[in-house]
């Protein structure tokens, strides 16, 4: 039998991905060692799994190194890779917001030279280009909040859990782009090759979920 093998974005939604498989008898002891070990594997499930840059999941699993792989949708809109989508795992829920100063509010939709700050520049870009509204994109990495209260930027669009941070700097949301949670994500290949064993996996956690 050959290794199906998950790719895992690091961080808590590894975390809470090895919980839900704990539910379904999918465990691996080794994650749970301190080694500097990559891949971890399960030799009686015949399992591997490593935990990737969440922005990296995607591509692994379209390249075929993960037959599977759990990340955010906000990942999987972003990359926009060439995999299944075929699960949403329910947890890591949140939304993908436009903000900015409650008084330009009515800049969004009459103005067309919107300076956009945001991390999500592909997830921006087809969000106005739908609109069509023509905006400048403004890539940053770092705390996006910062944009408008620096005159950088109008709005931003940005991933918001509670919507604190925003009301802490005077931002409210404009306008709500999509909600989202942890998927998981499926190699084109891997799906015909292996599909008794993943849609076994996936029965199992929906009966879970």
């Amino acid at each position: 039998m050959n290794y199906l093998t998950f790719a895992l974005a690091k961080g808590r939604l590894a975390d809470q991905t090895m919980q839900l498989l704990a539910q379904i008898g999918i465990t691996c002891d080794e994650m749970k060692e301190k080694s500097r070990k990559l891949i971890f594997t399960n030799e009686d499930f015949k399992l591997k799994f490593f935990l990737a840059k969440a922005s990296d999941v995607p591509t692994y699993v379209e390249y075929g190194a993960a037959d599977l792989g759990i990340v955010g949708k906000d990942t999987i809109l972003e990359e926009g890779r060439n995999i299944y989508e075929t699960l949403d795992l329910g947890f890591g829920k949140c939304r993908v917001i436009v903000a900015g100063f409650g008084e330009n509010r009515e800049k969004l939709s009459k103005s067309n030279n919107l300076r956009v700050a945001t991390k999500y520049t592909n997830i921006a870009q087809n969000y106005f280009y739908e609109k069509q509204q023509t905006v400048e994109i403004i890539k940053l990495n770092g705390s996006v909040e910062l944009a408008p209260l620096v005159g950088l930027a109008d709005v931003i669009v940005d991933i918001v859990e509670t919507g604190s941070t925003l009301k802490e700097n005077g931002l409210v949301v404009w306008e709500e782009i999509c909600d989202l949670s942890a998927r998981m994500v499926v190699n084109k290949a891997s799906m015909k090759m292996e599909h008794a064993r993943i849609a076994d996996i996936m029965a199992k956690l929906q009966e879970v979920l």
